[in-house]
């Protein structure tokens, strides 16, 4: 970690320290700590804890919007097999969860105030998310696009809380099934057999 830019080092402290012990827990000066920084040094390249907190969050969103624009390069015209890769991404990021949690889902938690800015990163994100999977729905050909996209979102958030309590046993196999039953679902609409494959 001393060999990154400090920049980089915090940011890297952060996620480290928000993710196993909570944002509201971890104090600047332990980030500082563990980035082998400053306190002053943090306040330069971010002007709050709170900015600090949406900058992590931000680059955890990007994240999942990389795993979507990678499925649809992997599927090129094949919205349906586009829904199952993003499924199959949530489930092979399982076994993080099931000790960490959803890095989204620990945040909401921790902040109720909807004004926060890095809830507003969680909020943005989720509303773009929720328009690609509505989209790729649409594109296969499911009778009620929105309708698909909310039961998948249901699906996999769901999944993950699952995980992260261990109410349920072989969930990625679970979801997988479940989605892919979702998916099939426009098979029995009129001129959706063209894009079984899709």
């Amino acid at each position: 970690m001393a060999k990154l830019p400090p920049r980089e080092r915090i940011l890297d402290a952060a996620e480290e320290l928000f993710q196993n012990e909570g944002i509201r827990r971890v104090g600047v000066q332990t980030i500082a700590e563990r980035a082998e920084t400053t306190k002053m040094a943090i306040y330069r390249h971010f002007e709050t804890k709170d900015a600090l907190v949406a900058e992590w969050l931000r680059i955890v969103a990007a994240d999942y919007q990389a795993a979507f624009d990678r499925v649809e390069a992997e599927h090129p015209g094949r919205p349906g097999e586009q829904i199952m890769g993003i499924a199959r991404f949530i489930t092979e990021g399982l076994p993080a969860i099931s000790y960490r949690g959803c890095p989204f889902i620990n945040s909401l938690a921790e902040l109720p105030d909807r004004s926060h800015p890095a809830r507003q990163v969680i909020e943005e994100h989720k509303a773009q998310q929720t328009r690609r999977l509505v989209g790729m729905c649409a594109a296969a050909g499911l009778p009620d696009p929105g309708q698909a996209a909310a039961e998948i979102t249901f699906v996999l958030e769901g999944a993950q809380v699952s995980t992260q309590n261990g109410s349920i046993d072989q969930v990625g196999d679970r979801v997988l099934r479940i989605v892919e039953g979702i998916v099939g679902q426009h098979r029995a609409s009129p001129g959706a057999a063209r894009t079984v494959s899709g």
